[in-house]
């Protein structure tokens, strides 16, 4: 090999050994790109427990019936997420008319459920909580009382029949602008039937839960002081020594409060029901008293999030809380794209336990 062709195989040699650096190189940047995408798009998620930090205290319920547990970092585009409006952060509950329920419950809910349990005696308990409610379902049968409604807050007993003092509703009826806010007490009943247990409901603005359709599809009247489907309101639920106090506010509207015992029943005794619970429970027959010492002595716990009151089952089973609405056999995503499902969006809530409190063993509540 002459002195020429020995310089040319040095040069060929040199120029592949950096073509092939710069290939490596390459690899290298792409990989760098890749991953610095990645870490962006993880960047990019906003969970719940970013815009109420409060998660560690509550377990997660879905839409399916399947238990998430803690929602720290957690999110599910069919029932759980986070969206941003005008630079505002929500948290989505979401849950369609029919599918895998929780419990002996009928309804699906996607529902957070404290963890801590405490006692109305010796409790000094707050929940709080801003919402919207923006979806309740477009079908079901308009005389039956639940129809059109989703529960937004709640507090549930552990023990014994785990009846539950209070439940806070939004409903709405197709092609009305306005819905209505209304709280219900559920008696914790004497003796061992729980069966003949009712709900007494309490307006809060518009009408209460007694206010049904004449017809399937006949309604009654709009509630000129009612709340729209994306209206901001607030709740707050205070429970010490006993007494709950109840506070619900939004722009626009009158400030309102409530207080209810919860260690001495005012119906204990028949003549004690109100007419109310006369019109629409004892048809059914569903007219039982309360103990007298109420919810004393019961392990109690808060709920918070959008458990849907609209079902598929037929009126005929329970005029009150059977919705015969479509649920088209389960399949959520048709349930979606037809508007038979709830959606309510939380922007801030808060919660704050006495120190009695103490683990929720009666989280996995048998009656809901």
């Amino acid at each position: 090999m002459n002195k020429n062709t020995t310089t040319l195989v040095a040069s060929l040699l040199v120029l592949g050994m950096s073509l092939t650096g710069c290939k490596d190189a390459n690899k290298k940047t792409d990989s760098a790109n890749e991953n610095s995408s990645s870490e962006e798009q993880m960047e990019k998620t906003v969970y719940a427990s970013d815009v109420i930090p409060f998660f560690d205290k509550w377990k997660l319920i879905l839409g399916d019936g399947s238990n998430a547990g803690i929602a720290n970092n957690f999110e599910n585009k069919d029932f759980f997420y986070t969206v941003n409006e005008g630079g505002e952060n929500w948290v989505v509950f979401k849950a369609p008319n029919g599918g895998d329920t929780h419990g002996t419950s009928n309804n699906t809910r996607t529902e957070l459920a404290q963890t801590k349990k405490w006692f109305p005696k010796t409790a000094d308990d707050k929940l709080t909580a801003t919402l919207k409610v923006m979806n309740v379902s477009a079908t079901g049968d308009a005389r039956v009382a639940a129809t059109h409604a989703v529960v937004v807050g709640q507090i549930h007993s552990a023990d014994a029949f785990e009846n539950e003092p209070l439940k806070i509703f939004y409903k709405k009826y197709p092609g009305q602008t306005k819905g209505s806010v209304f709280w219900h007490y559920e008696i914790n009943t004497a003796g061992d039937d729980n069966a003949k247990r009712w709900d007494y409901s309490n307006a809060v603005w518009g009408n209460d839960f007694s206010v049904v359709g004449t017809g399937e599809n006949t309604y009654p009247a709009e509630p000129e002081d009612g709340i729209a489907l994306g209206e901001e309101f607030s709740y707050e639920v205070v429970v010490k020594d006993g007494i709950m106090t109840l506070k619900f506010t939004s722009e626009g509207h009158e400030t309102k409060t409530f207080t209810k015992n919860l260690l001495e029943s005012e119906y204990a005794t028949k003549a004690s029901i109100p007419e109310q619970t006369r019109k629409l429970f004892f048809p059914i027959g569903q007219d039982g008293v309360e103990r007298e010492e109420a919810y004393t002595g019961e392990g109690c716990f808060f709920k918070l999030g959008a458990y849907n009151q609209t079902n598929g089952k037929s009126p005929d089973v329970n005029k009150n809380w059977c919705s015969g609405a479509e649920t088209h056999g389960g399949d959520i995503k048709k349930q979606y794209a037809d508007g038979n499902y709830v959606e309510v969006w939380f922007k801030t809530a808060s919660i704050s336990v006495s120190d009695a409190a103490v683990s929720n063993e009666g989280y996995f509540t048998k009656n809901d």
